[in-house]
């Protein structure tokens, strides 16, 4: 007689009846948290290491456990493993299921002694997270040193700066794109911040009680890599903040990849013609052949939407709900994973489209106008010692007489210029030269040629130490 449904579960005991069919598929998460195979089985393997010293198994169980892991491992890898659906409820199910068919269920049940699928799922996922950090932060160091690349290569380029996405100063390429190098080197600091608080083991916590065997969860912890220990078992299985955090860092790195990709849309269009993408990362219309498409940006900018609303739809599932394990907290693998792929590619491809597209320094030159050194107009008589606030005004004066005149700042007369302030003084035509107006700004921070070094050299120091 085949045994009941309820008995082949491993919380089968306590039931009579069997699942709705569709709570059954509504519960099970195998066919998402399968990709924990390979962490699921190394802390199965540390789990039962230890409890050879609390006398729960002998070395022999120990090293049949270990083979019959090994084995099912390889059937993960071979891509041979066959999920039972409605019997392997999760991917610790199916492990402990398999691991029963090849070594007898004799040894098998002694496994899961003082564990629980809570601690173990924790426990898998923190270890694949930390993984995956260590991943996106080889892409994102990848990305930040083309940054910083091109914006050593490409220094003498000068385009107009915007605010209010108005002509405003003239600035460096190269000083445009350390903006955004200076957010990503923000955000690489804040991952690395964060894999430091995902590298805790909370294996060994049990359901939520803790272990009542003594179990030594350092050894555990030091054999799967992790860092220390979460201290306190309510914690160890309740806490989702790093499932939490990770799509936190992961919306704000995205915030900053979207504005980035927004800005190079623009410089892209026909309009500004500063910067023309690769083919690589561009799509054509289906209906007017002239046209290019910048896909990859529109996709960046739309794929941050994506991962903000993952973040905060888990948020939503987690604010609400009591200590310590409830099964909301399924909730919190489907869109990690989502949201770590999105991230990942995202970082490969922001890096493709920049490492290849290519810039039109005539095209930024040419959309320098001489009223955006009406600054330097008001600085020049700063210098001679009149407050700021008469020289703007002053310098006001000057854009309004060049409207309407109708012709550019710099082609005003000097005895124009000298009608407008008798403090003008034949050198003023000096003021109208946009290279020197770059190099004007020589602070720490400026568009110097100077200044804009210091901010590479800050990039790629970034790139080099720890938190």
């Amino acid at each position: 007689m085949a045994p009941k449904e309820s008995s082949t579960k491993l919380w089968g005991g306590r039931f009579t009846g069997s699942l709705d069919p569709i709570m059954t598929q509504y519960n099970e998460s195998i066919y998402f948290d399968r990709i924990f195979y390979s962490q699921d089985i190394r802390g199965s393997i540390a789990y039962a290491r230890a409890n050879i010293k609390t006398g729960i198994l002998t070395q022999h169980e120990f090293s049949e456990i270990e083979r019959g892991l090994k084995a099912v491992y390889k059937e993960w890898e071979s891509n041979t493993f066959e999920i039972k659906s409605g019997v392997d409820e999760d991917i610790h199910t199916a492990n402990e299921r398999r691991l029963g068919e090849i070594i007898g269920k004799e040894i098998s049940g002694k496994l899961h002694t003082g564990r629980s699928r809570n601690d173990q799922v924790a426990t898998d996922m923190r270890l694949w997270l930390k993984e995956q950090l260590d991943r996106l932060e080889g892409y994102l160091v990848d990305f930040l040193k083309v940054i910083a690349a091109r914006a050593e290569k490409e220094i003498e380029a000068l385009m107009p700066g915007y605010t209010h996405l108005q002509r405003a100063q003239p600035i460096r390429w190269s000083h445009w794109m350390l903006m955004y190098g200076s957010f990503f080197a923000s955000d690489l600091q804040r991952l690395r911040e964060l894999k430091v608080r995902v590298n805790k083991c909370p294996l060994g916590c049990g359901a939520l009680a803790g272990n009542p065997f003594d179990i030594d969860r350092e050894a555990m912890a030091e054999e799967l890599g992790f860092d220390g220990l979460i201290m306190n078992s309510l914690a160890g299985v309740a806490d989702r903040d790093f499932v939490v955090e990770t799509m936190q860092w992961g919306s704000m790195l995205m915030m900053h990849m979207s504005r980035w990709a927004e800005d190079l849309i623009i410089y892209s269009s026909g309009e500004f013609h500063f910067v023309q993408l690769a083919d690589a990362y561009s799509t054509g219309s289906s209906l007017m052949p002239q046209k290019k498409n910048p896909d990859s940006l529109e996709l960046l900018r739309g794929k941050s939407g994506r991962v903000f609303g993952q973040m905060a739809g888990l948020m939503m599932s987690v604010k609400g709900i009591p200590s310590t394990y409830n099964k909301d907290l399924q909730e919190s693998v489907e869109p990690m994973l989502d949201h770590v792929k999105t991230v990942g590619d995202s970082l490969q491809i922001a890096t493709g489209v920049l490492s290849t597209l290519t810039i039109d320094t005539d095209a930024m030159l040419a959309s320098l106008t001489p009223d955006m050194l009406a600054t330097d107009l008001a600085d020049y008589l700063v210098r001679k010692g009149v407050p700021f606030r008469e020289t703007h005004h002053i310098s006001g004066q000057v854009v309004a007489l060049a409207e309407q005149k109708k012709k550019p700042m710099d082609q005003l007369s000097f005895e124009e210029l000298q009608g407008v302030d008798r403090r003008f003084e034949k050198n003023i035509i000096e003021v109208f030269d946009y290279s020197k107006s770059v190099e004007m700004r020589s602070a720490k921070g400026g568009t110097s040629k100077k200044a804009v070094l210091e901010q590479i050299e800050a990039v790629k120091k970034a790139l080099e130490g720890g938190v």
